[in-house]
């Protein structure tokens, strides 16, 4: 877990909110099988496959594959520069993301994403931080970091979890 008290109470704040702004099904289906804050970030380590949709410029729905990484209460996320995916966030972007764990775990989040490492442009003050964890998790070599890939933090307006059983998840 990397998320500092303040981070967590604002995923919490977040989590909350979102559930109370859903709608009365989906109410019904979460509301007593949900997770903290403190929880999801615990059980959310590591890489997550994400199903991430964006959108064409006719408004055409996307979804693709990403490696997700929960830091600091924010799902991150690359590509190639290239990738369809990488146009799309650049001129639109609005991106959702789920992260699904068979029946067990439904992590839905919507929002708004910042490129951490644009080619032209400053990178994000934690960069250098975020860079050093991916070299530590892919390998440092695993890229050429500057023009291979590009990552996101989706900055979430909306955000919820499904967890039915909290002990099977968190059991090691």
């Amino acid at each position: 877990m990397r998320e500092t008290p303040e981070e967590l109470q604002e995923l919490q704040d977040l989590l909350d909110s979102s559930l109370a702004r859903s709608t009365a099904h989906l109410r019904s289906i979460i509301a007593e099988r949900t997770l903290t804050a403190a929880q999801l970030t615990r059980i959310l380590s590591g890489m997550c496959v994400l199903a991430l949709s964006t959108v064409t410029a006719q408004g055409e729905p996307r979804i693709s594959a990403v490696d997700g990484h929960f830091l600091h209460g924010r799902w991150h996320f690359g590509t190639a520069p290239g990738a369809a995916k990488a146009r799309h966030l650049a001129a639109r972007p609005a991106a959702s993301v789920a992260h699904l764990r068979g029946e067990d775990l439904g992590v839905f989040t919507h929002g708004t994403v910042e490129i951490l490492n644009p080619r032209d442009g400053e990178p994000a003050a934690d960069w250098p931080d975020l860079l050093a964890y991916f070299k530590d998790f892919y390998g440092s070599d695993a890229f050429d970091w500057a023009n291979d890939v590009v990552y996101y933090r989706l900055h979430p307006h909306w955000m919820s979890v499904y967890a039915p059983d909290v002990d099977k998840l968190t059991a090691t």
